[in-house]
């Protein structure tokens, strides 16, 4: 039976949609655009022992630089993107539209934003540019010194206020403390753990690795199709990117969990490359930042979700490393209807006021 509603309701729910859709338009207006851009790193070398005579990296900023009478940059901002991500993500509403606006804590009327594509995501270079298979096999420490080159050599920022990064941007804040521990003021790592890839998260990426690499129609890289184990790898990738309760909310009967599991492996195939997906996941082989705790400097604050499946709690790893941080905080965000798994760390509404309170203790 068909439910109606008094006019009266109906008129109430109305407005109350047209002021909801003019709040996010306000929100959405309020962000800036960001500017874009290529630095080319010459002569390349990475820890592999392989070059490139050209390394493109793509980047976009928002706002302006601004140095003290000493010349030092005291207002940049690193933001790190996840896996197969892209700087492009964090000018999505959850992100951009709770951060970077006027009155927002990233202000980008304030800070000057650095938002980059690491080796071999976006717009950066990457195998699917054509040496495919024969592209340098790029580790994380080689994705942090383009980074560095980039901030350096091709913006001249010489320090920053706050390295941030989400996933394996998180991942690579950790580094970036012990690598370049007087280089910035401030740490935020989301979703990532302080130590090596190791137990159910090195066995997701294994699964991906071999997926790609070991289907025959692989070929080295130079396949002419899309290879089928691209297929396996969107599944993998779908399986460990929300919580359980959401995928049941999602998918609550068999036919609609092949349903949407199907929509979602089609969109991905769609828009991505086999070896670049491939090389992305390999690229965490050389994260191993436990070994280097003690060498961070600058004060950290490190944020994970109860619910994300990739970095989960119930080990205690991240609570028994944090103490080997001479300025470093733990927080961890409980389940609930708000949170959605390893994808809390871009839904800022879920941890804003913790990023407001950090900067607020490490201004100097």
């Amino acid at each position: 039976m068909r439910r109606t509603w008094p006019f009266h309701m109906k008129t109430k729910i109305t407005v109350t949609i047209l002021v909801l859709l003019a709040m996010v338009s306000l929100r959405a207006a309020d962000v800036p655009s960001p500017t874009e851009g290529d630095y080319v790193l010459h002569d390349f070398h990475f820890n592999s022992g392989q070059s490139l005579p050209e390394l493109r990296m793509h980047y976009r900023t928002l706002g302006t630089a601004r140095r003290n009478d000493g010349g030092v940059v005291t207002n940049a901002i690193l933001i790190l993107h996840g896996t197969t991500g892209s700087g492009a993500q964090f000018q999505r509403p959850e992100f951009a539209g709770e951060l970077f606006g006027p009155g927002q804590p990233l202000n980008a009327a304030r800070f000057f934003l650095v938002l980059p594509d690491g080796i071999g995501h976006g717009k950066s270079s990457k195998p699917s540019d054509g040496l495919r298979g024969k592209f340098p096999n790029y580790g994380y420490l080689d994705m942090i010194e383009a980074q560095y080159r980039l901030l350096t050599e091709g913006l001249k920022v010489n320090h920053l206020r706050l390295v941030f990064g989400t996933s394996m941007g998180g991942m690579h804040t950790w580094l970036w403390g012990e690598i370049h521990p007087d280089f910035m003021d401030a740490l935020m790592p989301m979703a990532s753990l302080p130590t090596q890839i190791s137990g159910r998260n090195r066995v997701w990426r294994r699964v991906i690795i071999d997926s790609i690499r070991g289907a025959p129609d692989w070929q080295e890289g130079n396949y002419q199709a899309q290879p089928y184990g691209l297929r396996l790898a969107a599944e993998m990738l779908y399986l460990m990117g929300e919580n359980p309760a959401l995928r049941y909310k999602e998918a609550p009967t068999l036919q609609k969990a092949d349903a949407v599991l199907d929509g979602y492996v089609t969109r991905l195939s769609a828009n991505s490359e086999a070896n670049d997906i491939l090389y992305a996941v390999e690229a965490s082989r050389d994260y191993d930042p436990g070994p280097g705790l003690e060498k961070i400097k600058a004060p950290l604050l490190a944020i994970n979700s109860a619910d994300d499946l990739i970095n989960p709690p119930d080990q205690s790893i991240l609570e028994r490393e944090i103490k080997r941080v001479a300025k470093g905080k733990a927080i961890l965000i409980p389940e609930s209807d708000q949170t959605v798994g390893h994808g809390s760390h871009t839904k800022a509404v879920l941890w804003k006021s913790d990023l407001v309170e950090f900067l607020r203790q490490t201004d100097h």
